[in-house]
């Protein structure tokens, strides 16, 4: 039976994309992606993440790439506006488990610790979760066992009575290897119905 449902947030609860910034800086959707492929890529941004500084980052980058320190300076000066909104599908339905009041409800997300603050400040509906556990504060990110080991932990959760929603797969395998039952999101409609069977079963 289960008793407890995860939420990742970003790509679940929560739209968010570079390149919402990086369409109004270059002219091109190719030289868009080329600058997110090669530069400012998204191993770079889960080490911020895990726990580094957006200070080091920067200075780690523009380092290796001097001539293009001015884009890279502004993917966390302008990185609120990389934030499109709540999916609001998603959000329906976690307002509806919320209501049932039939589950302990968390999050466990790969975020900044210094940008997480943003969300929380603009997303009201963050309020609603029970905890959330943020990987930038705890200076580890999924899928690396320890954090799945920090929410349990903390909240009293049962592997076996849990389900986590995730968008990444490798997040997903690194949940089903501690027991945890698991819904791949990839449309609002599929998380809908993945979720149902689970929680009829």
């Amino acid at each position: 039976m289960i008793k407890n449902i995860i939420f990742d947030l970003g790509g679940v609860l929560i739209d968010w994309d570079p390149k919402y910034v990086y369409r109004t800086i270059f002219k091109t959707e190719e030289e868009v992606d080329w600058f997110l492929n090669n530069i400012t890529t998204m191993e770079w941004n889960v080490e911020q993440d895990g726990g580094r500084t957006i200070a080091e980052a920067n200075e780690i980058l523009i380092a290796q790439y001097p001539e293009h320190a001015d884009n890279i300076k502004i993917y966390y000066d302008r990185w609120e506006e990389m934030l499109g909104g709540p999916i609001e599908e998603n959000v329906a339905l976690f307002k509806e488990l919320k209501d049932s009041e039939k589950y302990k409800m968390v999050a466990l997300t790969n975020w900044s610790a210094e940008t997480f603050p943003v969300a929380i400040d603009r997303y009201g509906f963050l309020g609603w979760f029970d905890g959330i556990v943020v990987s930038g504060v705890e200076k580890c990110k999924k899928p690396d066992r320890k954090i799945y080991d920090i929410i349990l932990d903390r909240y009293d959760l049962v592997p076996s009575e849990s389900v986590f929603i995730d968008d990444n797969k490798d997040n997903i395998l690194a949940a089903q290897k501690l027991g945890i039952k698991t819904v791949h999101c990839q449309t609002p409609e599929q998380v809908r119905n993945d979720l149902g069977l689970i929680l009829e079963s």
